[in-house]
């Protein structure tokens, strides 16, 4: 009898390979070297879970973490995570205390954010030493990046608004309320030419906020695609959260031409098996049904945990055009997913082959036992890995490896 102690029962599980993560991190940062590395962790590190990936990344020697929004730089400030953590998407009405106690950098695109800023600076000043006088000097400067739209449309100050928001950023910063950390904007990725007008556009700017007095730390403005393909668009720092993870965002690129590793491995096991006769449809709708009598096995994860309803084997009228659905692996051997993907559950065609309730599938992982990648599960069905994995469920329990 063996010593091991008996496995927990499981029906369906991410295995997270934060091993994988770290390697992946010091490849990229010499990839983008003599540029720093900020590895984006938002959406909760893309649905592979924020605070064990964000200790990994410190453990790679990463110094930049990307959080979006400042309830996840608190959750991670909150859980002992010392790196640098920026933060540029806000509640109309935020008030920026905490994020100012907990030096958390701001990417800052209006004039209202600016202010904002300023007047949590000081009203942690007045907190710290109530009696001290007009003027004196704040321990806690706002940690500022100014962000520029070049092309995108989302955040950043439009060209009209650029010249108002460095001025009073430079009238802040000389008075020590804050500090210009950096300057950034994101491309559009729609074309090379359209990406080096928008680098264009923010040098530009750059220049314009130095006449104005402006000496920004770092400037940034790539991401995963651009930053692998356009090393001369690095500048002083590369934003990174799709490559980190082991997904490639470059058509017809794999993980190992990127020589990264796929991070998330998704399982599940067989909940039971069946024998069908010719023309048995499965699963809602009857959308397919068997050409000759078969073994179909039940796959205990659906929709609800964020498996595509797209991923059916030949069905026209769901996923992109000319989908052909997506496989799973099981004993190192590829099976097509039949029938619709339901909320908890789909079916697979084993053919004649023994399966047994019980038996491990592997939705996507490395691609080491035969099964597909989390890059190549969504060109299957025309979207891309981040999706899937952000769309991961809750009811998923994450396993860390380290």
């Amino acid at each position: 009898m063996s010593d091991q102690p008996l496995e927990a029962p499981w029906l369906r599980r991410a295995t997270i390979d934060l091993g994988a993560y770290r390697a992946n991190l010091r490849h990229l940062q010499e990839v983008v070297a003599p540029a720093e590395l900020m590895a984006i962790v938002k959406a909760d590190a893309y649905g592979h879970g924020a605070v064990p990936i964000a200790h990994a990344a410190a453990e790679a020697g990463v110094e930049w973490l990307g959080v979006l929004e400042l309830a996840n730089a608190h959750e991670l400030r909150a859980a002992g995570v010392s790196l640098n953590l920026f933060a540029w998407q806000y509640a109309p009405t935020e008030t920026f205390e905490r994020a100012v106690s907990e030096r958390i950098d701001l990417g800052i695109s209006t004039l209202a954010q600016l202010d904002a800023v300023a007047t949590a600076v000081t009203s942690v000043a007045r907190a710290a030493a109530p009696d001290a006088g007009e003027g004196t000097p704040v321990d806690l400067p706002g940690l500022v990046h100014l962000s520029l739209d070049t092309g995108l449309h989302r955040d950043g100050a439009t060209s009209d608004e650029w010249e108002a928001i460095v001025t009073r950023a430079v009238e802040l910063a000389s008075r020590g309320i804050l500090r210009l950390r950096g300057v950034y904007s994101h491309l559009a990725e729609a074309s090379d030419e359209e990406d080096t007008d928008a680098a264009v556009a923010l040098t530009e700017a750059v220049g314009r906020a130095a006449e104005l007095g402006a000496r920004f730390e770092r400037r940034h403005l790539t991401a995963s695609s651009a930053g692998m393909e356009r090393p001369e668009l690095r500048l002083d720092m590369v934003r990174m959260g799709s490559n980190t993870y082991g997904i490639p965002v470059t058509d017809g690129v794999s993980a190992a031409d990127r020589g990264l590793v796929p991070v998330m491995t998704l399982s599940a096991r067989v909940a039971r098996v069946k024998r069908i006769a010719a023309g048995t449809g499965v699963s809602y709708d009857y959308t397919w049904r068997a050409p000759q009598e078969t073994t179909v096995a039940l796959v205990p994860i659906g929709y609800a945990d964020g498996i595509p309803r797209a991923s059916q084997l030949g069905v026209g009228d769901v996923g992109a055009v000319g989908a052909v659905g997506a496989s799973v692996a099981l004993g190192g051997k590829r099976y097509p997913i039949v029938g619709r993907v339901a909320m908890d559950q789909f079916l697979i065609d084993v053919g004649d082959d023994a399966v047994a309730v019980g038996d491990e599938v592997t939705l996507f992982g490395t691609g080491a036992g035969g099964e597909l990648t989390v890059g190549e599960w969504a060109d299957l069905i025309g979207t891309i890995g981040e999706e899937l994995c952000c769309d991961i469920g809750a009811r998923v329990p994450r396993v860390y490896v380290p």
